[in-house]
């Protein structure tokens, strides 16, 4: 398998602008040698540890939203959308304290 740094251009208000760029920066980067070292440590080959990443990276979205549930999810993102609707710094800095307190709350059974 050849893994190809991206290399494209996107316009400043692409959608998926800060997504392509993370792409850009991330697959500079060769990850064969990591694999390669991990599959002689480990006997699994390395085309199925690049299917183990690849296939837990794209389950990672779905796990969150099964861990949160989906009522959370949408409650979360109407802070989002409340501000953004506002369209002001001081509706998305209300946001931002409304979601701290959320994840707060979401948070503490973790921080013993």
């Amino acid at each position: 398998m050849d893994l190809h740094p991206y290399t494209g251009t996107w316009d400043d208000d692409d959608p998926h602008a800060n997504f392509k760029r993370e792409v850009a920066e991330y697959s500079r980067a060769d990850p064969l040698p990591t694999f390669e070292q991990l599959a002689a440590d480990t006997g699994v080959p390395v085309a199925a540890l690049l299917r183990y990443a690849l296939v837990k990276w794209a389950a990672e979205g779905s796990e969150a939203l099964l861990a949160l549930g989906p009522r959370t999810v949408e409650r979360l993102w109407e802070v989002v959308d409340r501000a953004e609707q506002q369209g002001t710094d001081s509706a998305r800095l209300v946001a931002y304290d409304t979601l701290r307190q959320m994840l707060s709350w979401l948070r503490a059974p973790l921080s013993g």
